[in-house]
């Protein structure tokens, strides 16, 4: 690689390789997709080989290219590790932490406690990533997960914060023109909410309500189906129909009851995780213990 390709151009480069177009690119960096687009032909110019194929759908990378991104890769994740390091050796919990988490999880429960948190350290600025899919923390776009299911991934540390409860909801104006299901038997006379094909693979309990009371050979068939359970309590705040979510993911809302409240889901666990790198990190290690504390409200009031 020619002494004279500069960290900035291959930041750039690495941006657009990972997210596979310009517009994307810029985005994250916070440029124009102009300067992307010059930095990345410059850096083409000095390699002396191109380092993408361009076409309508976005960039895939040539073998120099893919050669390149490794090494590229490699840097971004050292120059992450460094600057989380010099944060941390300064002893004050400070800096950027990036989280990731998924959706309903985030904007329903975190978001809910994080001005607490935000008061407790001043220093610390929160990025959160909202996404429902297991983020790659060997990339280390992101400092820590939270995760309603155990990693798939190694050289992770993970802590259980806290067993999360299921129960079933309905909106005011739905039991108003249905009425409440008397028994399980019941809800097969009753609209149902549920999830969609594209249900988080980890969360086998994710569509208990579809087989309450009945073989799983013969599920419910939903009235909407959805593939997020942020939809899914909107669906039922409409009064589409009833919904089996887990119970913090209503805390905010006053517009749903549970409903047969002697019936509960299977709970399942909700987990912190972070990269091994990160051990010593003082900011993880206080949003986690700050996350432990609160994870106790996660469990419902009966």
């Amino acid at each position: 690689m020619p002494d004279s390709v500069d960290w900035d151009k291959l930041k750039t480069f690495h941006a657009a390789a990972d997210t596979g177009s310009l517009t994307a690119a810029a985005a994250r960096l916070r440029i124009s997709q102009s300067a992307v687009s010059r930095q990345i032909t410059a850096l083409e110019q000095q390699l002396g080989a191109p380092v993408f194929h361009r076409h309508a759908r976005g960039l895939t990378l040539t073998e120099q290219g893919r050669i390149l991104f490794k090494s590229a890769k490699d840097m971004a994740h050292q120059a992450a590790l460094a600057q989380a390091n010099i944060m941390d050796s300064q002893g004050k919990p400070q800096g950027i932490l990036r989280v990731s988490t998924p959706i309903s999880l985030g904007s329903n429960w975190l978001i809910s406690i994080l001005p607490e948190f935000m008061e407790m350290y001043p220093l610390i600025r929160i990025q959160l990533l909202l996404e429902d899919e297991e983020h790659d923390l060997s990339d280390f776009d992101v400092d820590c997960a939270l995760r309603p299911w155990p990693s798939t991934q190694g050289d992770v540390i993970e802590r259980k914060l806290g067993s999360i409860s299921q129960s079933l909801y309905a909106s005011h104006n739905y039991l108003a023109e249905h009425g409440a299901p008397k028994d399980i038997q019941d809800l097969d006379n009753h609209e149902i909410v549920a999830f969609g094909g594209l249900a988080p693979e980890q969360l086998n309990s994710t569509n208990w309500v579809l087989t309450l009371g009945r073989s799983p050979d013969n599920p419910r068939i939903p009235k909407l189906a959805v593939n997020n359970l942020h939809g899914i309590m909107r669906a039922a705040e409409a009064g589409i129909g009833i919904v089996g979510i887990p119970d913090y993911v209503v805390s905010m809302s006053r517009r749903l009851v549970r409903v047969l409240p002697q019936v509960s889901g299977a709970p399942f666990d909700i987990y912190f995780v972070y990269p091994t790198e990160l051990r010593g990190s003082v900011r993880a290690k206080v949003f986690r213990e700050f996350l432990v504390r609160a994870a106790k409200d996660l469990q419902p009031s009966n």
